[in-house]
């Protein structure tokens, strides 16, 4: 037996899980809600990716996406949500974007901006298609205006990744430190466009200034603080900035905190 909305709604209710409203706008990619956060109005989103309800995961402000359902990658799941377009990464689970498509479902797919010129491009995209360009255009304007080129730094510098992983030439992360006037010391290690680089390496040759996460729990707790202390030894050679696995995962809204990070 087919079940109608209300009494659909009502078992949801009574199961625990979150009611999606149907015929609604929803996204299954943190990167597109950290740019919806931005440009969607009130009430225009039905839901968002589970991811964004992880504060170490999630770009997209907490407070916002946890005031609305999560919803995940399968195609069961976003098909019983009824939306009438779906905002989601064009590498999405193998087979996901297949099934909603033949199941009739509207979508939207987008990559992992790889330029600021292609983040502010994806920010217009987003935004025309909730019919909210004014909006998408006031948060391109702020990127680009926080991404002007500043003078040269003389400094060399990295992004350390949690994991060890350095954000080498063909970045987004490498454009950005270009334009906060800094050298990306990448090259200096023979690191390749993501690659990991050894601590031992970094203590052989260490750049003048290193972005890395500074807190963290669990087991990368333990490893930010192994490297703490070994970096301490380094003195004043070299300058160690807070700098969020976070702001690594997506580009959009989030590039104007990373430049805030870097200057």
């Amino acid at each position: 037996m087919r079940l109608g909305w209300p009494l659909f709604a009502i078992l949801a209710s009574c199961s625990g899980q979150p009611v999606i409203p149907p015929g609604g706008i929803v996204s299954n990619n943190p990167c597109i809600d950290n740019i919806l956060a931005e440009v969607a109005a009130p009430g225009q989103i039905a839901a968002v990716s589970a991811y964004s309800h992880d504060s170490q995961s999630g770009s997209a402000p907490l407070e916002w996406a946890r005031a609305l359902p999560a919803l995940g990658s399968g195609a069961e799941e976003i098909i019983m949500a009824k939306p009438r377009l779906v905002l989601t990464g064009n590498l999405a689970s193998t087979g996901t974007n297949a099934a909603l498509a033949k199941a009739g479902v509207k979508l939207a797919t987008f990559g992992v901006p790889a330029t600021v010129e292609e983040s502010v491009a994806q920010v217009r995209q987003v935004a025309r298609l909730i019919d909210r360009p004014g909006a998408g255009n006031r948060v391109a304007k702020r990127i680009e205006t926080t991404t002007a080129p500043r003078a040269k730094r003389n400094q060399s510098a990295i992004i350390w990744q949690t994991g060890g992983f350095v954000a080498g030439k063909g970045t987004l992360q490498d454009e950005l430190l270009a334009r906060a006037g800094y050298t990306n010391a990448s090259d200096t290690y023979g690191l390749k466009q993501w690659d990991v680089l050894p601590l031992e390496m970094l203590i052989r040759t260490p750049p003048d200034v290193i972005f890395m996460p500074t807190a963290a729990t669990g087991e990368d707790r333990r490893q930010v603080d192994a490297r703490l202390s070994v970096l301490r030894h380094l003195g004043t050679r070299t300058r160690v900035v807070n700098f969020p696995d976070k702001l690594l995962f997506c580009g959009g809204p989030t590039i104007p905190k990373v430049m805030a990070a870097l200057r």
